[in-house]
């Protein structure tokens, strides 16, 4: 110490100069690459014996963890809101894999799960929806399994999910969480979907299903599906909604070269600035990790939210993919999703091409489709429950015992996963100028005749849905009672919706 006190004193000055001076200085992340090629270096990808994504085949799945390590995740999302990983080992149409992580997967779906019978935020599962109300099914009816002032399975003015029974949570599947590098058929993660607002078929989902099965049908980028059985250690056997989940193998389809980013619940769509750190809780980026960042995100929102009418007209077309976009924005419409990018959930992706500097919207979690009114129009914005007249109409009422929720105000009561609050349809400014502007009246109504012959006049979901009413009888699990209601009532809803656009003025137009 005698002979170097020197040395110390100053390096202690050092840091006391450098707490002091460079404390509030924030350290953004840099990209030190250009490169459109992905870092991660896949090492195993197992081949399995079917296609995971065959539809036409009853799946089987089966799942083993240690109770105690389920406790625990239980508790990380109890006390902190954190989703945390739980390692289990996964068996799918006989192919075993060990070790793969798996966690509770989505926002307003966990907002009803209950745990020993009561939820983790006041009010949450006991309805879900401010008010006491719940949202009715297909063509008005209540929601399958519902009772009167109760709720039916899952999610929004579904009943809670519980916490004893994991065979009917929505689960996040990840096969490289523990081993790096692995991959089933060359997907890093799969999700187990469960039933949303008004679809019916308690957790056949089978209103997303028919809802990607015809998007697919009219060629619009969506992800691929199929049912499986699904086990939980020695739990009862349900018949499950898998669903690809968009990460690299899915991004691979959109082009290629691009970057996949993913708009989380809390986005807001709003200039915050240059730093990305200030867009964590808006958007996260999927594909090309420290060789692409957030900035193209960032300049797109900034031109959105800064760009005179004028301007909007005669430069979209430099930053976003118009056609394209077109379909997505007529896709929703038609399928009626309320919950699309300008939902409470903010359930879509960005894909952004290198070679062409343009954006596309990529849909994501169809759960709340065919939950509107069978009569909205293509100009019509739809809600929770049903359109939204532009003239304030009767119609434009909340269902029955149910509060208008107020700007800002979550489904479940609650301020929304990370703390901001969001309206129930508090709208997406792309969206909105793209379908305000008269320059893109043409683009989008010829896009939404072009997806309503292929979803309804040459029956798109129709078929779609008749070859899941082929196989879900083949899946283990499977409620015959419930889903054959839901079938009905989906059936009825999607006739109803065909004849209803057949007369309208945007379609005879064509």
């Amino acid at each position: 110490m005698r002979h170097y006190w020197k040395l110390l004193v100053t390096c202690a000055a050092f840091v006391v100069i450098c707490a002091v001076v460079f404390s509030t200085v924030r350290v953004a992340p840099l990209v030190v690459s250009s490169s459109d090629q992905t870092a991660d270096e896949v090492t195993q990808d197992i081949a399995g014996a079917v296609d995971l994504f065959d539809a036409g085949v009853a799946h089987t799945i089966t799942l083993t963890y240690r109770e105690k390590d389920y406790q625990e995740i239980l508790d990380d999302y109890w006390d902190d809101g954190e989703k945390t990983w739980l390692e289990a080992d996964l068996t799918i149409d006989g192919a075993t894999i060990p070790s793969v992580g798996i966690r509770l997967k989505g926002n307003s779906t966990l907002s009803g799960l209950t745990r020993n019978g009561e939820s983790r935020r006041a009010g949450a599962g006991r309805g879900g929806l401010p008010g006491g109300g719940q949202m009715a099914g297909p063509g008005g009816a209540q929601p399958d399994g519902a009772q009167p002032g109760g709720a039916g399975p899952g999610g929004f003015g579904r009943s809670s999910l519980k916490a004893e029974e994991p065979e009917n949570l929505p689960w996040l599947v990840r096969f490289d969480e523990f081993i790096d590098g692995r991959r089933y058929q060359g997907h890093r993660e799969v999700t187990l979907r469960v039933a949303g607002m008004g679809g019916g078929g308690g957790t056949t989902v089978l209103n997303e299903a028919v809802a990607l099965g015809a998007l697919a049908a009219a060629e619009v980028d969506a992800q691929r599906y199929a049912y499986s059985s699904f086990t939980v250690n020695d739990r009862p056997t349900t018949t499950r909604l898998v669903v690809e989940h968009p990460d690299e193998t899915f991004a691979d389809a959109l082009g290629e070269s691009g970057v996949l980013y993913k708009s989380i619940s809390t986005s807001q769509f709003t200039d915050q600035g240059d730093d990305p750190i200030d867009y964590a809780d808006d958007f996260k980026q999927i594909t090309l990790k420290g060789s692409q960042d957030l900035q193209p995100v960032i300049k797109l929102i900034k031109w959105v939210q800064e760009s005179s009418d004028a301007d909007f007209d005669a430069h979209l077309a430099d930053h976003v993919d118009v056609t394209s976009f077109a379909r997505y924005v007529a896709a929703q419409n038609l399928l009626l999703n309320f919950d699309d990018m300008s939902g409470p959930g903010r359930n879509y992706y960005l894909w952004y091409d290198l070679k062409t500097k343009k954006f596309s919207v990529i849909g994501w979690d169809y759960n709340l489709t065919f939950s509107g009114e069978a009569t909205q129009g293509p100009h019509d914005a739809g809600r929770m429950g049903g359109r939204s007249p532009q003239d304030g109409a009767a119609g434009d009422q909340p269902p029955a015992g149910m509060d208008r929720p107020g700007a800002g105000q979550f489904p479940d009561g609650g301020d929304g996963e990370g703390g901001r609050a969001r309206g129930m349809m508090s709208g997406h400014k792309l969206k909105e100028r793209f379908l305000a502007s008269a320059a893109f009246k043409t683009v989008y109504e010829d896009a939404y005749r072009e997806l309503y012959q292929k979803i309804y006049a040459q029956n798109g979901a129709q078929k779609a849905l008749d070859e899941i009413v082929a196989v879900l009888p083949t899946v283990g699990g499977y409620q015959a009672q419930t889903t054959d209601t839901a079938v009905e009532q989906l059936r009825a809803l999607i006739g109803r919706r065909s004849d209803h656009l057949a007369t309208d003025a945007v379609i005879t137009a064509g």
